[in-house]
């Protein structure tokens, strides 16, 4: 509309004459204002161009000659409107297709939409809307956004998951494992993870352990090695397995009271259970015990020494027993573990000064600590050399208070039958030294004569168990066993029918113990004497299935060098069958020292 103003404006100045105005001719601007006065009235009177009256004037008819009369204000607005609307910049107005007037009156419905009915605008020419606009009328669909509440595996997979509970039904379609779905995360505001950083650092900073209920029980290892100890291991140890054991009864609450003692049977324990059970965090656990238990043992010693009498009764109680009884715990290790470099050495000696040099001050403590030591002591000389009873040395002897006919954890050392084995020890001795010095007879009259003496006490000895029972089995089983020992001493190394018949009735016995009795506990020690004493093959596979029984029951290491050795013996009965005879030099030159027991 503005462009057709414009151009009717321009068609008007030039009908006025003012596009061949020049130089003089020039109108001024009262004779425009004049023609434009005129005009406008002529207008607002309602004059038609045609009307020829006599009021109109008289260059009506002739546009060169007739002059110019303008309205100065009329102009300048007309120029101020013009200048305006060239300066906008006023958006391209595109033609449409159709023609606007084409469009049909019954088309629009008067101007009204009908409802429901979509209103049919023509397309406009020209580059189409980045964003378009909605229909009108029509339904605007709205674009959906990616799903972030999908299962794991299906946005991994970039796949459209239908969100089932607890597991798509997505990817069970696709036969794939459903990770679940991500846990939701709960917005929060500053302030409040703030407060949360500030409550977590809060319970950081205040300790929430627990001071330990019992030194040497921290870890679930030790709760382990503890279980073990209470319900399998101890009963392997004594000749008792139930709740009087021992090791239960007097060990285990003397050792809540002292760590180091608790170290040495955590160790004890550990040891065996590895034996079971191969897993690498037990056997690092065990060492740690032994090693803290080492280290507590010297302090302990160290302290005693230097602090001498200055301590009561109470004191010495707690730290003297715990201190033999652990030496004799990591005695003990060396069995579980098997070793046979005499690991256990310093522990026996360690035991044996702390026994001679001071007695225990608990009663039952006492008793049973002389009697392990003495069981222990006296088997180790069976197999070496060097290691000789210390009830056997001159001012070595333990404490007299042991009842003579009373049979206590062990088999033979209350009633006497260790004492008969420890003689016999003496003869082979006596003996050996006589045949290396070149004395003959080995066997000299005095030899033979106490070697009588002892013999008649071993017929004459009889234990305090009740017959027919195993633990009355396992001491005929001793008695068979010593006298294999004190045959095997006096009389040439060579097959009879005495040596045989006391094989056969010692295996015997053995063979009427149930396999579960406590009685297997003590077993290795007579059946290493009737091996080392087995001629025939026949006697040998009932030793060897005895070896086989004592293993299932008890799982402690020693048991296979101990069969070793026996072994080797039988190899050389079946070459040189005099050499047999010293079975402790045979150990010796097999580079093997440990306990029998």
């Amino acid at each position: 509309m503005l462009s057709m103003q414009n151009s009717a404006f321009l068609a008007h100045l030039n009908g006025s004459g003012l596009q061949h105005c020049s130089g003089s001719d020039m109108p001024t601007l009262s004779n425009i204002g004049g023609s434009l006065r005129a005009s406008t009235s002529s207008t607002s009177t309602g004059a038609s161009p045609d009307d020829t009256s006599s009021d109109s004037p008289d260059w009506a008819g002739d546009p060169d000659q007739s002059p110019v009369n303008i309205d100065p204000m009329a102009f300048a607005r007309s120029h101020d409107f013009m200048l305006d609307s060239e300066m906008d910049a006023a958006p391209k107005v595109e033609e449409l297709e159709e023609d606007i007037q084409s469009i049909k009156q019954s088309d629009v419905g008067n101007g009204e939409d009908i409802a429901g009915a979509p209103v049919t605008v023509p397309r406009k020419r020209g580059r189409p809307r980045k964003h378009p606009l909605p229909s009108p009328g029509g339904q605007v669909k709205v674009t959906k956004g990616r799903s972030k509440t999908g299962c794991i595996t299906c946005r991994r997979r970039k796949k459209k998951c239908d969100e089932s509970k607890p597991a798509c039904l997505n990817c069970q379609k696709n036969a794939v494992v459903c990770e679940g779905y991500p846990p939701k995360e709960i917005w929060k505001s500053g302030r409040q993870r703030i407060a949360d950083a500030v409550r977590t650092q809060t319970l950081v900073s205040v300790p929430r352990s627990l001071p330990l209920l019992i030194d040497g029980i921290e870890t679930d290892i030790d709760r382990r090695f503890l279980d073990h100890f209470v319900y399998g291991f101890s009963r392997v140890l004594t000749l008792v397995n139930d709740d009087s054991n021992p090791f239960k009864e007097i060990l285990l609450p003397m050792a809540t009271q002292h760590r180091g003692l608790m170290h040495s049977l955590m160790c004890l324990s550990g040891s065996h259970l590895s034996g079971l059970d191969p897993e690498p965090k037990l056997k690092e656990r065990k060492y740690f015990h032994f090693h803290r238990a080492i280290q507590d043992l010297k302090d302990n010693i160290t302290a005693s020494s230097s602090q001498g009498g200055d301590q009561d009764e109470e004191q010495q109680l707690l730290v003297e027993d715990p201190i033999i009884a652990s030496t004799i715990a990591l005695s003990l290790n060396t069995i579980c573990e098997g070793e046979t470099n005499g690991e256990y050495r310093p522990h026996m000696d360690a035991a044996r000064y702390l026994l001679v040099s001071q007695q225990p001050r608990n009663e039952k403590f006492r008793q049973f600590i002389v009697e392990f030591f003495q069981y222990h002591d006296i088997s180790n000389a069976l197999t070496s050399l060097d290691r000789r009873p210390a009830l056997l040395q001159a001012g070595m002897r333990l404490p007299e208070f042991v009842p003579g006919a009373q049979a206590g954890m062990f088999v033979g050392v209350f009633d006497g039958l260790f004492n008969y084995i420890s003689e016999i020890t003496q003869l082979r001795d006596r003996i050996r030294q006589r045949f290396n010095e070149g004395y003959e007879p080995a066997v000299d009259y005095q030899t033979l004569s106490e070697a009588v003496q002892v013999d008649t006490a071993i017929r004459n000895w009889e234990t305090s168990h009740e017959e027919e029972t195993p633990n009355w089995f396992l001491a005929q089983l001793y008695r068979q066993s010593t006298w294999v020992y004190l045959y095997r001493t006096i009389r040439a190394s060579r097959p009879s029918e005495k040596i045989a018949q006391v094989v056969d009735d010692g295996l015997s016995y053995l063979d009427r113990l149930p396999e579960d009795a406590g009685a297997y506990s003590i077993v290795l020690m007579p059946l290493f004497l009737l091996g080392c004493s087995a001629f025939e093959q026949q006697q040998r596979e009932r030793i060897q299935k005895g070896f086989e029984s004592l293993k299932a029951y008890s799982n402690l290491r020693n048991i296979e060098p101990a069969f070793k050795v026996v072994t080797r013996v039988w190899e050389i009965m079946d070459t040189n069958i005099e050499e047999s005879w010293d079975w402790e030099k045979i150990i010796r030159d097999m580079n093997m020292d440990f306990l029998i027991t």
